[in-house]
C-alpha cells in the first residue's frame, strides 16, 4: 500500500507538466507506442526515438542466427550450410494470389485465352477462398479484353480446373464442392473415393455408412478436409506484447512493467547560441518538450505499474487458480483520481501476461452481472459445460441457462447464454450435434 500511496503522489506532482502528452501516450498501445512517440517528433527535430521492439526482436534475430549457424556447421561431413540456413531464415509466405498465378499455365491452363479467364477467376475469389464472380459477365470482360468471343461455359470450364490448384478446395462455389475438390487432390483407393461421394452427398446422414468396413477410412478423408479452403492464409494474430508481468515465486507475487519493449527518447545536446535569441528560445521550448515526453513514458510505466498492483489486488484468487472477479473501471478512477472514461482508455489494447497466459487488462474489468459474478465467470462457465457435455445429447442453451442460474443465484434470460455462445464462437446444439456426428475414432 505504501508502494501504491508513492506512485500516486508522484504521478499528481508530475502530471499538471506532462498532461498533454501524457494521455495520447497512455492510451496507446505497446506495437502503436513508437508511432506515438514519433508523430510529436515531427515538429521537434532535438529528440529521436529508439525503437525497443526493433532491438529486442533484432537481439532475438542475431541469438537465432547463431545457433543456427553453429547447428549448420555441425551437419554430416562437416559441410557448412550457412547460406542455406539463412535462405530459410529470410523466407517470407507468398499470399494467396501470388500463390494462384504462378499454378495459372500449362498444361492445365494451356492457352492465353484459358490463362486470362482463371486470372479473372483468382480476381472474383472472395476472402475464404470461394468463387462468388458471376461467369456471364467474366466471359463479358474476357472477350472485350481478348477481342474473341468468350462464353459463360467456358468460364466454367476454367473454373472447374481449379479443383487441381492448391490450395485444395480453391474455387469452388460452396463447402460441398470444395470438399469434392479435396476430395480429388487426396491419394485414396477408388472404392474409398466412391464412399466418399456418397457420404458428401448424404453428409447429413452419413451414419447409416457405418456398415460399411471403409466407412472409418472414408471418413478420416473427410475430416481432413479445410473449411473454407483458404483457411491457411487468413491473416496471421499480430504478436501480442503484454505491457505488464505479473510473475510468481512461491508464495509471492510480483508485477513488473516489460521494459525491454519500451522505446527510448534520445536528446541532442543543446547547441551553443545567444542566450537572448529567438534561436535559443526555440531550442529550449523544444528540449524541455522532448523533456516532458520522458516523463510521460515513465508516467506512463507508473501508471501501468499501478493497474498491474490494484490487478493482483482485487484479483488474486484468480491468479492463484480461482476465477476472475467483478471489478468496476470506477474502482480505479476513485483510487487515480480520474474519469472512469480516462481508465477505460489506460486499459485499451493493453496486457497482461502471467503464468496462466496473456489476458487483454479489459478482461479483469468485465461488466459484473451481480456484485458476486462478472460475465467472465459465466462465459468460462458456459465454455467448460460445453467442453464436457454428452456428445449424443449437447446442452441446450434453455438447459445451460438452468444450469448456470443453479450456479451462481443469478437471473438471466435464455438469449444471454445464446450471446455468450455466439462470442465464445460455439454453435448451437444442433449444430454440435451434426458435428460431433462427423467424429469418428480411429
Amino acid at each position: 500500500m505504501k508502494l501504491r500511496a508513492q506512485t500516486s503522489t508522484t504521478l499528481k506532482a508530475k502530471l499538471s507538466s506532462t498532461l498533454k502528452s501524457w494521455l495520447p501516450i497512455l492510451q496507446s498501445g505497446m506495437g502503436d507506442l513508437e508511432e506515438t512517440l514519433n508523430g510529436f517528433g515531427l515538429e521537434n527535430p532535438y529528440f529521436e526515438v529508439k525503437s525497443g521492439i526493433v532491438d529486442t526482436l533484432s537481439t532475438q534475430s542475431i541469438a537465432y542466427k547463431k545457433q543456427h549457424k553453429e547447428k549448420m556447421r555441425g551437419a554430416k561431413g562437416g559441410k557448412s550450410l550457412e547460406g542455406d540456413g539463412i535462405e530459410q531464415f529470410c523466407i517470407q509466405e507468398e499470399s494467396l494470389e501470388v500463390l494462384l498465378l504462378r499454378q495459372i499455365e500449362p498444361p492445365l491452363f494451356p492457352t492465353r485465352n484459358s490463362q486470362e479467364i482463371a486470372k479473372k477467376i483468382i480476381e472474383n475469389l472472395d476472402n475464404e477462398g470461394y468463387f462468388d464472380g458471376d461467369c456471364v459477365v467474366i466471359a463479358q470482360e474476357c472477350s472485350k479484353d481478348l477481342g474473341v468471343e468468350i462464353y459463360a461455359s467456358e468460364v466454367e470450364k476454367i473454373r472447374l480446373r481449379f479443383a487441381y490448384l492448391e490450395p485444395p478446395g480453391i474455387g469452388a462455389l460452396d463447402v460441398m464442392e470444395s470438399f469434392r475438390f479435396q476430395l480429388d487432390h487426396l491419394d485414396v483407393p477408388s472404392d474409398v473415393y466412391g464412399l466418399c461421394l456418397e457420404i458428401l452427398e448424404n453428409l447429413q446422414e452419413h451414419t447409416r455408412f457405418k456398415n460399411n468396413p471403409l466407412y472409418p477410412q472414408a471418413m478420416r478423408a473427410i475430416q481432413s478436409f479445410k473449411n473454407p479452403p483458404a483457411l491457411d492464409f487468413f491473416q496471421k494474430e499480430v504478436a501480442v506484447i503484454p505491457d505488464i508481468l505479473v510473475l510468481e515465486d512461491k508464495d509471492n507475487i510480483q508485477v513488473q512493467i516489460n521494459d525491454k519493449y519500451y522505446p527510448s527518447i534520445l536528446i541532442q545536446k543543446q547547441e551553443k547560441t545567444d542566450k537572448n535569441s529567438i534561436q535559443d528560445a526555440f531550442i529550449k521550448a523544444k528540449i524541455k518538450e522532448a523533456r516532458d515526453l520522458v516523463d510521460a513514458l515513465e508516467m506512463r510505466k507508473a501508471t501501468l505499474y499501478k493497474i498491474g498492483l490494484m490487478i493482483v489486488e482485487y484479483q488474486y484468487e484468480f491468479f492463484k487458480g480461482g476465477e476472475i472477479k467483478p471489478m468496476t473501471l470506477k474502482d480505479l478512477a476513485e483510487e487515480f483520481g480520474h474519469a472512469p472514461s480516462t481508465i477505460s482508455r489506460a486499459i485499451s489494447n493493453k496486457y497482461l501476461e502471467c503464468s496462466r497466459g496473456i489476458f487483454p487488462l479489459k478482461n479483469f474489468f468485465a461488466t459484473a452481472i451481480d456484485e458476486e459474478t462478472s460475465n467472465t465467470t459465466i462465459k468460462d462457465f458456459v465454455a467448460d459445460l460445453i467442453r464436457n457435455e454428452n456428445k449424443q445429447k449437447p446442452l441446450s442453451d434453455s438447459k445451460i441457462l438452468k444450469l448456470a442460474t443453479e450456479r451462481f443465484k443469478v437471473t438471466m434470460v435464455r438469449r444471454t447464454i445464446a450471446k455468450y455462445r455466439a462470442q465464445l464462437n460455439i454453435a448451437s446444439s444442433s449444430e454440435r450435434k451434426k458435428l460431433y456426428k462427423m467424429q469418428v475414432k480411429d
